[in-house]
């Protein structure tokens, strides 16, 4: 969220001496500023304000093409490329020689490729058509797919009904309904689906109805099968990296909010539902309703609405995904993306429908996914498939999925870039690099846009499997990527 202005306002009637007050704070505050100039070091000097993020991300035109073909179109057909970017296209010789380095950084193979989306010029590929292991950068294939097939302004509704036996509190694939009132985790944008705020409306409508004691039910019934993913380690729910997916949960089946932090350790619930019905009847009795928790039901479609909560709008939800690297609200987004295909609501139809959802879009090649989020690691993406993604994306053809853009972490500044990009061999991407992460066992990737030197926006896509050291590998993408950032390679 942009930060506000000060506004500095003089109270009283002494104009004179606030003039005087005002010019003795202002000298202090240019010695003050001259002495913190001199004093720090160098290298804190290049963190400037993040360029990537302030900056328009392609130039007005027809939209990106992907790579070997003219540019995907909603209607399946192709336009053509698009004008250069704001700089000199980059020359591949010189890309490579200053990529050479990090590229042997790694430990293990680094596989990459580097595209200019305006032109559609592969400028740098190392192996980019071989499937790996993505890890996190799954996340650009499912939230690009969400936003494609529901449109930015998509919410996920939770409701409660009346039935016969008393009430059901029905799961809208809501994993971000929060037991906070109204509001977001730090107090601002997004506000989440909050469950006190659907008690209260719960609790009035019953008491309109002259009803205080009621039995309640829950119903899980928009995803079908397991909770668990093929490929997903064992440890990954009980060490909190993940809650077993449902379609009911509230705080993403812990014992509190969600941080922004990749992999969150906060213990889960085993049965998030459950819990969540727990939760709400809690919150219930603080209105004044004793709700008497019972099963686990589906509701009959035409039973009566009482109360309602919506999530943010999937564009803030996809910023969310990305920016935090969320594996329960990936999940949630993968399975949005099945009914809304109608496909079952399972692991293997939401992967389905976001391939197809891809692949409608032109940029399916090279993708193959067994979850949503990452962890999987049966999943497999090419680097090329990943760099034409993104390319498509920051495209003006494409406006509907921006928030696959602005919600990719700003490197040395938010998400889980926030604590890179501080090294003197990184430094030239602090600020200029927009990228997803994704880290497993053995696994390392990234992907994401960055502007040259010249003014060039590039897409990249770096990604090492069967890595020894995952911190080492993590170095060298981040250097390939300060490479690309500070380049200007129009020579």
């Amino acid at each position: 969220m942009a930060r506000r202005e000060p506004i500095v306002t003089v109270i009283g009637r002494e104009p004179i001496l606030a003039v005087v007050t005002l010019c003795l704070l202002n000298a202090f505050v240019v010695v003050a500023g001259a002495a913190v100039v001199h004093l720090t070091p160098k290298r804190e000097l290049a963190l400037q304000p993040p360029s990537v993020a302030a900056r328009a991300v392609v130039t007005p035109g027809t939209g990106v093409p992907a790579i070997g073909g003219g540019t995907s179109t909603p209607g399946g057909g192709t336009s053509t490329p698009a004008g250069g970017d704001g700089g000199p296209l980059p020359n591949p010789a010189v890309l490579a020689a200053r990529l050479a380095g990090p590229m042997r950084a790694a430990g293990a193979p680094i596989n990459a490729v580097v595209i200019d989306p305006a032109s559609r010029r592969v400028l740098y590929d190392q192996r980019s058509q071989l499937p790996l292991v993505p890890a996190s950068t799954t996340k650009v294939a499912t939230t690009t797919a969400a936003l494609a097939a529901l449109g930015p302004d998509h919410q996920l509704t939770t409701k409660v009904v009346s039935t016969a036996g008393g009430i059901v509190l029905v799961g809208g694939g809501d994993p971000t309904l929060t037991t906070m009132a109204g509001r977001a985790a730090d107090g601002g944008y997004p506000r989440y689906a909050s469950l006190a705020d659907l008690a209260a409306r719960t609790a009035t409508a019953l008491k309109a109805a002259g009803r205080r004691r009621v039995r309640l039910d829950y119903d899980t019934s928009l995803y079908d099968g397991p909770r668990t993913a093929p490929g997903w380690k064992p440890n990954y729910v009980p060490e909190g990296s993940v809650a077993p997916v449902t379609a009911l949960a509230v705080d993403e089946a812990r014992d509190r909010q969600n941080a922004c932090e990749e992999n969150a350790t906060a213990p889960r619930s085993a049965d998030p539902p459950l819990a969540a019905a727990r939760r709400f009847a809690d919150a219930l009795a603080r209105y004044g309703i004793t709700a008497r928790v019972g099963a686990q039901v589906v509701a009959p479609k035409n039973a009566p609405r009482v109360a309602a909560v919506r999530s943010p709008p999937l564009d803030a939800l996809v910023e969310h995904t990305l920016e935090c690297s969320d594996n329960d609200l990936a999940e949630a987004l993968a399975r949005q993306v099945a009914i809304a295909r109608h496909r079952p609501a399972d692991f293997a139809g939401a992967s389905r429908a976001v391939q197809d959802v891809l692949a409608g879009l032109g940029v399916g090649g090279g993708v193959q996914l067994q979850d949503g989020s990452g962890l999987s690691v049966l999943n497999r993406i090419t680097p090329a498939a990943l760099a034409r993604i993104i390319a498509l994306a920051a495209s003006d053809g494409h406006p509907e999925l921006r928030a696959v853009i602005t919600g990719m972490p700003v490197a040395g500044f938010s998400g889980t870039l926030e604590d890179r990009y501080t090294a003197d061999t990184t430094l030239a991407g602090a600020g200029a690099v927009r990228a997803k992460t994704g880290t497993l066992s053995a696994v390392s990737t990234l992907a994401g846009l960055a502007y040259d030197t010249d003014g060039r926006l590039l897409a990249f896509a770096f990604m090492v499997n069967d890595v020894a050291s995952v911190d080492m590998a993590r170095v060298a993408l981040d250097r390939l990527a300060s490479a690309v950032a500070g380049c200007g390679c129009r020579g």
